[in-house]
């Protein structure tokens, strides 16, 4: 079958299931168990009330059942099992996973976009969002601020890969980067993605190109929510444009500025794209992701793989809980 006639029949069958699973649900409760006439009707309305969100969701949380828990659930099983899945360890694998040098590099590498990607990116897109605000072609700024989140992972670091690339000496540099370098007096070109240390920070930039228009969107419409009274009670105080900014708009979006740190975060801690396209977690530049995709699909050890996987389910699981807990708590 030609691929768009597949799409069409997917949708038609989705959305044709979607309808007729609520259409049945609701004539299953109000005709069939919980009928509404008879003496018992109004108890019987009630229950019907009752049941009926749980029977909607009932899909999605099988949904989410099998593919959510019980990958996690399997996922440790697997942790405590040897390589090849057969032999019980125990906590083996975990172990072994703690004396690997590549292990601890990831998580010093983790730890490195933790501190630098959530908080440049919300600060530039702080920036940008207050910047932009305040010039008329404000919006194509945006636009083109926003860009790089329609580019996938693995795009965006082709793109970079070029800015950074290296030619002999001598010859000409299509890499930007050098030729900025050598245009500005530099001696000779530089491999930017084996220097020690300094290339995890140039991995950092490509996340930090992408994640800034996300960070603008949002903190954007915060600070449109900032009620004007504020702002024109500092100005008739006698307050600078830095000061409104700093002590007015940010102290109100706080709680939005939080949630978009938080956001990135989780981003972060799961990052391996941009690593497996440029330096595939070498020259010191291995995150927990690569790491888990390098003992699972290229050693075949299923065990420590799944281990590491377990890892940044634990990293991950409470800066997302504490992110859902604030905006309940936001929305209440």
């Amino acid at each position: 079958m030609h691929p768009a006639l597949q799409a069409i029949q997917t949708i038609v069958i989705g959305v044709g299931g979607c309808i007729g699973y609520f259409y049945f649900s609701n004539l299953l409760l109000d005709k069939v168990l919980f009928p509404a006439r008879g003496p018992q009707a109004g108890r019987n309305i009630s229950r019907a009330n009752m049941i009926r969100p749980w029977l909607f969701l009932l899909p999605a949380m099988i949904a989410l059942g099998l593919y959510l828990a019980y990958p996690v659930f399997a996922t440790f099983k697997l942790s405590l099992f040897d390589k090849s899945g057969e032999t019980f360890v125990g906590f083996g694998n975990y172990a072994q996973m703690m004396t690997e040098a590549k292990f601890w590099e990831s998580m010093r590498s983790n730890a490195l976009w933790l501190l630098f990607v959530p908080a440049a990116s919300t600060a530039f897109g702080l920036l940008a969002a207050q910047l932009t605000d305040r010039i008329w072609w404000g919006n194509i700024a945006k636009s083109l601020i926003f860009m790089p989140m329609a580019i996938s992972f693995v795009g965006a670091s082709v793109i970079w890969k070029l800015i950074y690339d290296v030619r002999p000496e001598g010859a000409e540099q299509i890499g930007i980067l050098n030729a900025l370098y050598l245009a500005l007096g530099g001696d000779a070109p530089q491999q930017w993605l084996t220097m020690p240390f300094w290339n995890n920070f140039f991995l950092m930039a490509v996340l930090i190109w992408i994640q800034t228009g996300f960070a603008m969107v949002i903190l954007s419409a915060a600070l449109r929510g900032v009620p004007e009274d504020t702002i024109e009670a500092a100005i008739l105080d006698g307050a600078n444009p830095f000061q409104i900014f700093f002590k007015i708009k940010v102290p109100q979006i706080m709680g939005t500025i939080v949630v978009v740190w938080t956001t990135i975060t989780i981003v972060v801690l799961k990052v391996f794209d941009i690593v497996r396209a440029m330096t595939n977690g070498q020259w010191g530049t291995q995150v927990l992701a690569n790491y888990m995709y390098d003992k699972l699909f290229t050693s075949l050890d299923w065990g420590v793989g799944s281990a590491s996987a377990m890892v940044i389910m634990l990293l991950v699981t409470p800066i997302l809980v504490w992110n859902v807990y604030n905006a309940r708590k936001e929305m209440r």
